[in-house]
């Protein structure tokens, strides 16, 4: 498996899937999520309410995974996983971890060959940049998956660069 790091807009890379730091609601948000529904447009939404009113009655639970088509994006399918709030009092870092590698698994599933990920739970759930970091990289490095191609996409010179010191 190749991992790179791309300083750039997610909603924009060419690749199989593109990976969603959704809420368990799946109805969209602020940060990545905002953007995915924004660029991606309604079928994105529209698939995520079938999700809601079939399979996540109550939301799609933290650190599980889950596809839908990716609209109007460069992307054939977004995966969307549901990263923990970042807690001082309580160690969460499995649940994180489990977002990589569950996105990994549904990667896997659709027979995707390459896959872009955001710097998942480090916007308002608050994870603070360098752990969220080490937690994706070592994750992904340790995943079985057949996919290829990985490539964290990260917004800002911070993040881009808390990565680059792992890698």
């Amino acid at each position: 498996m190749e991992i790179t790091l791309v300083l750039g807009d997610i909603t924009e890379q060419e690749v199989d899937a593109v990976v969603n730091a959704a809420n368990s609601s799946l109805m969209g948000g602020g940060g990545v999520d905002g953007a995915i529904h924004r660029r991606g447009g309604p079928e994105i939404l529209d698939e995520c309410r079938r999700l809601r009113a079939s399979r996540y009655g109550k939301g799609l639970p933290t650190g599980q995974a889950v596809a839908t088509t990716a609209g109007r994006l460069p992307a054939r399918w977004v995966i969307h996983t549901v990263g923990p709030v970042h807690s001082r009092s309580q160690d969460r870092s499995e649940l994180l971890a489990s977002c990589y590698r569950e996105s990994l698994r549904v990667a896997d599933s659709l027979g995707a060959r390459s896959v872009a990920f955001p710097a998942i739970s480090t916007g308002i759930y608050g994870w603070p940049m360098d752990d969220a970091a080490r937690i994706a990289l070592e994750t992904v490095r340790q995943a079985e998956t057949s996919v290829p191609d990985v490539r964290f996409v990260l917004f800002d010179d911070r993040a881009y660069a808390a990565f680059a010191s792992l890698l």
